[in-house]
């Protein structure tokens, strides 16, 4: 069938769709005070120095393409359709630019084999140790490249862990946003160093997976942001991610007060691109693409993977209907110009022009022939594998981070550390890997055996397994093993006996259901899996001493069990990927302290937090609202709010020795209310405006299609007839309410470089923290930990404390081994985001900001004060 029939019968039936496009859906109202306002015209990129050359060097290829080789390298070729990726752009390759290959996950290159299986996010956050999550960032982008990405989709920093019950919060690092910006931008830097370009991820307001997704039958739920908490709390760790000169930022399925998240205007336009000054491009997330020229218009660049958001037929809302809204003059050139210039730019930015391998992995599949394009109706093969290992010797890193973030919450008696001498008992099927094989379960859709990582699009394929149940024999002569979640019958042990209970609690993508979840814990809540909680009960009935270690997508309820007198040891071992064994052991028979400290808080019941963050949203008829009332106000900040005191706090973990900690102050840079005003921008890409010609539309006489293979090409006669709309300019799109195409050569006050106004990260406040430890037996490693206290009296309400800095020493030898840290405190920290100003001020420039310093959020012991600039011991404020 020829070409141009197969397009009209493709726009037909996409014609029959219409229903499921955003702008077509009845959008439900948000609350009161809740909007998103209109931002045009999207922003160019390129009036950033350090991304000068690479616009130029963009400009110049852009400026040969034709209108259809733009369009085409602005979106994906089709769910399941391209030669290797999960994701697969378009080319341009009769100028030198290659289709891009985008890879998940955030924690190993998906769907290959001969990779690493990194911890996940969440575990990486544990260790809070800068040094290592860099090198595991640049050992992901080893990884990347060497199986031939363009794009490492990660990593993630929202979900931010708002909801302890979110499917998806251990992708992340933390329940804090400098927690999570420090990780996510230290990543960002490891990933690119290498020559791949990282996404950060979701933007933003996935916090829980259930109605996350737009289907033609009802909205994505609206995450409800009022301006300041979106500034200080969830945009955090994105202007973090931008000042780290991320390439690309992935936009969340949900809408933000009331617009999809990949069409939101004032988000991409106007925060994203102007205020952060965002210079890589924008992308959706898979399938949440759900418009035609609006989403273009505000400021999506390109839509992954192509197809409209029922992938059934290969229809797509850009790639051919791009190039027809360009043609009409819906979609002004001005914009399709710089969403090419933008993905070119960031190719030239990280180097992929010179040397960067292509792919040598198939996600479709483990052979070494395949189909070359699977989701066709007729599909030729070949060669799709070369088996290409990079993983080198990365599992040192992995181990490393497994270990550094097993985190010691009680420690009774010294029971911990074990002698290898000690007659074990162990309980409890997450001891051992899944007997069927650790990669049995597609995607990790499972809970049998060690949990090494939740389950969805952020895994990877283990190479091996590391199990604990394997380590522990190798440090142990007598052991005891019980394979299973209920206590056997079991020889009456002696009083010395040790018993160590696994624990596990799993979550993950809404695309998949494990065991009653639907991604997020809607059934299992914060309780542990596998009816853990009796097992621990049983398990310390019979035994007087008795460890607990937990591997868990983040926090659980520990009150069943945890003040038994028996259950003397507990640790939290996140989720430690493929190194899940001799790390622990490590850590268990005292090789090494336990030095990784909670990135979450531990709460003894669900109503210690806020409904809003406490329970997730249920079914509704329209839009799902999901409104942050509790503002800047959720874990640690809420519990000190309110004076609840959790199990164990935010940044809580123990070690098998003691550190004392000393501190100075001292004043870098003075401040003012406001950052210094900052510059115009630079000037950017200038391009012909001028309606293309009908030949850059079409395709190249005789080309042979694929079925569902997204084209960018039209028909003849369809181009014909755009292009007459547009050049006699007569029929006027219905553009959205303050809609305009004159570029602001200022932009907002708050913005300025890349993340926002540069002297927002002036240094304010230096504290040199020397930490010692003052334990004569065993060595090991602190975190020095940094909360900021706003003065009193101050017309902003702020939480009680605020996470700003932390650092963590080398290994401190016993008896008074010492190191000295450097704690940072920025122009940001110690600002707010004033809601009428639009803008970071400064609340008392010469008011009593009190630095706090200590091993947890409720361990706070050293007290700085930025009036005086002195420090002394005295009790936290929580």
């Amino acid at each position: 069938m020829a070409f141009g029939i197969l397009l009209s019968i493709s726009v037909a039936l996409s014609l029959l769709q219409l229903p499921c496009h955003a702008h077509v859906l009845p959008r439900d109202d948000v609350p009161q005070g809740y909007g998103a306002l209109p931002y045009y015209p999207s922003p160019h990129g390129g009036w950033i120095a350090s991304w000068k050359v690479s616009y130029a060097k963009a400009q110049a290829l852009v400026s040969q393409m034709t209108l259809a080789e733009k369009t085409n390298i602005t979106g994906g070729v089709g769910i399941y359709m391209g030669k290797p990726c999960v994701g697969n752009t378009g080319g341009a390759l009769r100028v030198g630019f290659p289709q891009l290959c985008l890879q998940d996950s955030a924690l190993g290159v998906s769907s290959t084999d001969n990779v690493t299986a990194f911890p996940a996010g969440i575990t990486a956050g544990a260790t809070w140790d800068k040094s290592l999550i860099y090198a595991r960032g640049a050992a992901l982008g080893k990884e990347f490249r060497g199986k031939g990405a363009n794009i490492f989709l990660g990593p993630t920093v929202g979900p931010l862990g708002r909801k302890p019950f979110g499917g998806r919060n251990w992708e992340g690092f933390g329940a804090d946003p400098v927690l999570q910006a420090v990780a996510g931008a230290l990543t960002i830097r490891g990933v690119q160093e290498q020559g791949v370009i990282a996404t950060i991820k979701h933007l933003i307001g996935n916090e829980q997976e259930m109605y996350r997704m737009y289907n033609p039958l009802q909205p994505g739920y609206s995450a409800n942001i009022e301006d300041r908490t979106l500034h200080e709390v969830y945009l955090w760790p994105f202007a973090e991610g931008i000042r780290a000169g991320v390439g690309a930022v992935m936009t969340a399925y949900n809408a933000v007060n009331g617009s999809a998240c990949s069409q939101n205007a004032y988000l991409l336009n106007g925060i994203l691109k102007d205020e952060l000054g965002f210079q890589g491009f924008v992308m959706s997330d898979w399938l949440a693409h759900i418009s035609g020229v609006g989403s273009a218009l505000a400021g999506l660049d390109m839509s992954m993977p192509g197809d409209t958001m029922v992938p059934l037929f290969g229809f797509s809302y850009w790639k051919y209907e791009l190039t027809r809204s360009v043609l009409n003059g819906s979609v002004p050139l001005d914009r399709l110009n710089d969403m090419a210039t933008r993905i070119v730019a960031t190719w030239y930015q990280f180097g992929q022009d010179k040397n960067h391998p292509p792919p040598n992995f198939s996600s479709n599949t483990k052979s070494r022939d395949g189909l070359l394009y699977p989701a066709a109706l007729l599909s030729p093969s070949g060669q799709v594998n070369w088996f290409v290992n990079v993983q080198a010797d990365h599992y040192l890193v992995a181990r490393q981070v497994a270990q550094d973030a097993i985190t010691l919450l009680k420690n009774n008696g010294s029971l911990l550390p074990l002698s290898g001498s000690s007659r074990l008992s162990v309980f409890g099927t997450d001891a051992a890997v899944n007997p069927d094989g650790p990669n049995a379960c597609s995607n990790r859709a499972c809970n049998k055996g060690t949990l090494g990582m939740g389950w969805g699009s952020g895994v990877a394929d283990y190479p091996y397994f590391d199990d604990p149940i394997t380590a522990i024999r190798k440090r142990a002569s007598d052991v005891a093993f019980y394979n299973t979640d209920s206590i056997p019958s079991v020889p009456a042990p002696k009083p010395e006996d040790v018993a160590i209970v696994f624990l596990s609690s799993d979550a993950g993508e809404n695309s998949f259901t494990v065991e009653g979840n639907h991604g997020d814990r809607d059934s299992s809540k914060l309780s542990a899996w596998h009816n853990g909680d009796e097992l621990v009960k049983k398990v310390a009935a019979k035994y007087s001493n008795v460890v607990v270690v937990v591997h868990t997508v983040g926090s659980l309820i520990l009150e069943p069990w945890i003040d038994l007198p028996s259950v003397k040891s507990v640790l939290f071992a996140h989720l430690p990927g493929q190194e899940a064994g001799e790390s622990l052991a490590n850590v268990l028979f005292g090789s090494v302290s336990p030095s990784g400290h909670l990135p979450y808080s531990i709460i003894k019941a669900p109503t210690d937090l806020p409904d809003s963050v406490s329970n997730l949203k249920g079914f509704a008829f329209g839009q799902v609202q999901d409104t942050y009332s509790e503002g800047l106000y959720f874990d640690y900040r809420y519990l000190n709010k309110m004076r609840i005191k959790p199990r164990f706090a935010f940044g809580h973990g123990l070690s098998y020795t003691t550190f004392n900690y000393s501190a100075t102050i001292r004043q870098v840079t003075a401040l003012a209310p406001f950052p210094p005003p900052r510059g115009p921008k630079g000037p950017t890409p200038a391009y012909s405006t001028a309606i293309p010609l009908i030949a850059e539309a079409v395709a190249p006489a005789g080309f042979s299609i694929i079925w569902r293979y997204i084209y960018s090409w039209l028909s003849p006669e369809d181009a014909k007839a755009a292009h007459a709309v547009g050049v006699a300019g007569k029929d006027k799109y219905a553009y959205p309410a303050g809609y305009g195409t004159e570029q602001s050569s200022t932009g907002p006050a708050a913005g300025g470089d890349q993340g926002g106004n540069g002297a927002l990260w002036d240094v304010a406040y230096e504290m040199e923290v020397t930490v010692r430890n003052a334990g004569v037996k065993y060595d090991g490693k602190a975190v020095a930990q940094a909360y900021v206290q706003f003065p009193d009296g101050i017309e902003y309400d702020t939480p009680v404390v605020q996470l700003r800095d932390f650092e963590k020493t080398g290994v401190l030898r016993a008896n008074r081994g010492e190191e000295k840290v450097l704690l940072k405190i920025t122009r940001k920290d110690v600002s707010v985001w004033d809601v009428k100003a639009q803008n970071w001020v400064v609340p008392k420039v010469d008011g009593r900001y009190v630095v706090w310093i200590g091993e947890a959020s409720d361990g706070l012991r050293i007290a700085c004060y930025t009036d005086t600039l002195t420090c002394e011991e005295r009790e936290g404020p929580v």
